[in-house]
């Protein structure tokens, strides 16, 4: 039988430096918070615009930003640190999931050292938002995460969505990897969660210093500059009878 499915491509635009460079992955899910610290990211080390994943499975739009139309799904990467981003202006469907996670195995995972995904999860009390838990692929990415102070969770658990595609890759293709889990606000964009993951997590694992002083004060404007992506990603949840993303106790969907 043939495989019908979507395929994802990889295209390359400019050449970077980076030697070992370690992906952060930024695509939209519960609270925004890898779209919002990815974002934050990119902007604060100046990474330049690498290349552009393209598969028939995204959904048929274009954005554009400064007058300028772009791809929905692209790569940012820098040499000083050696970091690599993934970023995406919508929510995916259900259907890319697949194509764009082998797409990561197949055409970028021989170009970076490592990877580190972000999933938010509904916080239970407002204490709770910003708290960091992660996950491993691998015993040295374990390690990295005590050595950062990263909490690891005892307790058994699940991860669905695009970023559970992602991981499960990696996992299969023992890349290393390790899986931010971010406790955010339970219906809103959360610049403060995305704050807290650069600070307590990215920032150490990473060795990187990124100012993130506009995620606090500049809350409001970042809330309402991704209200569409929220109410596009929700629709999407709805339309296909699960959250994408969401992270419950016990089970992550």
């Amino acid at each position: 039988m043939t495989d019908q499915s979507p395929a994802a491509s990889f295209e390359q635009v400019t050449s970077i430096d980076a030697e070992s460079p370690t992906l952060i992955e930024g695509l939209p899910g519960h609270g925004l918070v890898a779209a919002i610290a990815v974002d934050q990211i990119t902007s604060q080390l100046g990474l330049e615009h690498y290349g552009n994943v393209a598969s028939d499975a995204f959904p048929p739009v274009v954005t554009f930003e400064d007058g300028t139309v772009q791809d929905l799904v692209r790569v940012y990467a820098g040499s000083d640190p050696d970091v690599m981003t993934l970023e995406s202006d919508l929510a995916l469907p259900q259907s890319a999931f697949e194509p764009l996670s082998r797409c990561v195995l197949e055409e970028l995972a021989d170009r970076f050292d490592r990877a580190i995904f972000l999933a938010g999860a509904p916080a239970e009390s407002e204490d709770q938002i910003g708290e960091v838990t992660g996950v491993a692929t691998t015993e040295s990415i374990k390690e990295d995460l005590l050595d950062a102070g990263v909490r690891v969770p005892d307790e058994n658990g699940l991860v669905g969505g695009i970023t559970g595609a992602l991981v499960r890759e990696c996992y299969q293709a023992e890349v290393p990897a390790a899986l931010l889990i971010v406790r955010s606000h339970p219906f809103l964009p959360d610049p403060q969660a995305a704050k807290s993951v650069i600070e307590t997590a990215l920032e150490p694992l990473v060795e990187f210093d990124v100012d993130t002083t506009a995620l606090e004060e500049q809350a409001d404007d970042i809330r309402q500059r991704m209200e569409q992506v929220a109410t596009q990603y929700q629709q999407m949840a709805e339309q296909e009878g699960q959250q994408q993303q969401q992270v419950q106790t016990g089970m992550f969907q």
